[in-house]
């Protein structure tokens, strides 16, 4: 697995439950549009919400949500 690490602020679409926000279904990265197929690992910090996605195109993210700032960035891409 090789592991890029560029971070990027991207647009998420999201689904909303109970809160705003709540998981990501999909992104758009480079004018693709990616489809969120499983949701691998996700967690908090007193910042950020943090979620490891795996998605159509047979790549993980690592996604990140700044709620203060209602921003999404790409902090990493895994390779297999």
């Amino acid at each position: 697995m090789r592991q890029l690490s560029n971070i990027y602020v991207i647009k998420v679409e999201c689904h909303s439950g109970y809160k705003v926000n709540e998981r990501p279904i999909s992104f758009t990265l480079e004018g693709k549009k990616l489809m969120v197929e499983k949701i691998v690992d996700r967690w908090r910090d007193p910042q950020f919400n943090y979620f490891k996605v795996l998605t159509d195109d047979g790549k993980a993210y690592l996604l990140r949500y700044d709620e203060r700032n209602d921003e999404w960035k790409l902090e990493k891409v895994y390779e297999y």
